[in-house]
């Protein structure tokens, strides 16, 4: 115990000392002060470092006030104990490195490095041929007619027997209920039926979050933590100590890939009982005869992936909607009339002003606020931004969904119809959506593969539940957007659920 606590004042004493030594630093050239082109004061040697902690818990909108003032929506970022960083919202150079020269703009090593612990060698975190292996089988996966129907009979079963009673005992209770928690848990039950078969979680908001879900929003928020330290060595030097948030990450990591593994093991034993096999990813993963461990983080990397960024966009849709109702009435009418009393599949891709709905609550509130890649080799992009090789280029959904020279002086308002060709009328076709200046979903050949399963879930659970209920926020103010590896609202959302009178 004592050799701890000397090792915990000697790493204070570090950073004090570190301080200091930027302190003294920046009083001697703070007349050579310069700046990197369009972005944050920069100083020699600490680069941003000082400015990019005064802003620490509003990165967000301090880059976007940064790329709206740079003529090429695009910034360098240069700070001590971090690789050069080159923030765009430009459309050009987001289609350059996801499309156009894709192969120069892997995730990298400090991305991978990052994520290594918590996703292993899953698709997401990988490059190369390892990537390529796994996005031809999910590829494969995503696109066959089975996969579809099980998705749907997924979301019949999970929305009808299991979210809607819910919703309907809070309303007759009227009670309060952190609506983006019971999104959360829904998701999660989603995410896990479709990948393993089972599901994971109670909706009811008076039991506990199961354990597997709670892991996996520690180590999540953890990770992210890393990518946003202001110096990376802090990190690295409290995991090799296995202290602090370190500590809790290993944990967390360690009850998640326990559980899958003990999933991977009971779903062989099953497939040795059975003949034929489940629909679930991990039923097939094991039948195409994939290692253990290559099979864990793809399972990890699915379930992540699927946990929070759905049950985001539609906590933001839910807050958005009911900040305006005649936009609301409008998108329950439509339902009404297109769905027919069913929600199938082909209708459900009928509710173009409900898509409309959720493109513009992304637009605003995107599921993952920014993304980068590392550079293999220098390079320029299309804007004239030199590229070095190991700089890290992050593209930016959030800034970009607030930038006038892309969607105008309204970019601030929340305006579904400007996703129709002829914003001013009711319906009539949608625009055709350019996937790099609306990158949510990621383009080019990283694009996210459950894009439509996800569209269809979002529009399968608001649908359902704007026909039969009224969600009403009991908190005025305006929440707050909190950037994780899945952004989320700070807080949750607080609503009462009402029922909602029929259409006549």
């Amino acid at each position: 115990m004592g050799v701890l606590t000397f090792i915990l004042s000697l790493h204070s004493l570090s950073f004090v000392f570190l301080f200091i030594i930027f302190y003294i630093i920046l009083s001697k050239f703070r007349r050579g002060r310069c700046f990197s082109g369009h972005g944050p004061p920069t100083y020699p040697v600490i680069g941003c470092l000082i400015p990019f902690y005064r802003n620490r818990n509003s990165l967000l909108d301090w880059y976007t006030d940064l790329l709206a003032q740079s003529p090429t929506n695009t910034i360098v970022v240069q700070r001590l104990g971090a690789r050069r960083t080159i923030v765009t919202a430009n459309p050009h150079n987001v289609e350059y490195m996801l499309k156009i020269n894709f192969n120069n703009f892997p995730k990298g090593k400090p991305f991978t490095e990052i994520l290594g612990d918590f996703l292993g060698h899953g698709i997401f975190n990988v490059d190369g041929e390892l990537w390529r292996s796994q996005r031809r089988f999910a590829s494969h996966e995503f696109s066959v007619r089975s996969s579809k129907e099980f998705v749907m009979q997924t979301l019949e079963e999970e929305v009808d027997k299991r979210l809607l009673p819910v919703l309907e005992s809070l309303s007759m209770q009227n009670q309060v209920v952190d609506l983006q928690e019971l999104l959360g848990r829904f998701s999660f039950n989603v995410i896990c039926k479709v990948t393993s078969g089972i599901t994971k979680c109670c909706l009811d908001p008076s039991e506990p979050i199961s354990p597997l879900a709670r892991a996996f929003d520690v180590a999540s928020e953890i990770s992210a933590m890393r990518g946003a330290a202001p110096l990376f060595i802090i990190w690295k030097m409290k995991r090799w100590l296995g202290i602090g948030s370190e500590r809790r990450l290993r944990e967390a990591v360690g009850a998640i890939q326990t559980h899958v593994m003990e999933m991977i093991h009971e779903q062989k034993k099953m497939n040795e009982r059975e003949e034929t096999c489940s629909e679930d990813l991990l039923s097939r993963l094991i039948s195409a005869g994939h290692e253990e461990e290559v099979i864990r983080d793809m399972v990890i990397s699915f379930m992540m992936a699927g946990k929070d960024t759905t049950s985001a966009a539609m906590t933001w849709f839910f807050w958005l909607l009911s900040h305006h109702p005649a936009i609301e009435q409008q998108v329950v009418e439509e339902i009404e009339l297109k769905s027919e009393g069913s929600l199938e599949y082909e209708l459900l891709k009928k509710l173009k002003l409900l898509k409309a709905c959720l493109c513009e609550s992304m637009r605003l509130y995107p599921p993952v606020a920014w993304d980068s890649k590392h550079a293999l080799v220098d390079d320029v992009l299309p804007d004239g931004t030199l590229v070095k090789a190991g700089d890290r280029v992050t593209y930016f959904p959030y800034g970009m969904g607030r930038m006038e020279a892309l969607w105008g002086k309204d970019r601030f308002e929340f305006r579904p119809h400007r996703w129709f060709n002829e914003p001013d009328q009711k319906g009539g076709a949608m625009k055709k959506i350019d996937l790099f200046k609306f990158p949510v979903f990621q383009a080019g050949p990283r694009i996210c593969l459950g894009k439509e399963m996800a569209f269809i879930q979002m529009k399968y659970v608001a649908a359902s539940i704007l026909r039969r209920f009224k969600i009403k926020p009991i908190i005025p103010d305006k929440p707050i957007f909190v950037p994780r590896l899945t952004a989320h609202m700070a807080g949750g959302l607080k609503v009462l659920v009402s029922k909602r009178e029929k259409l006549t």
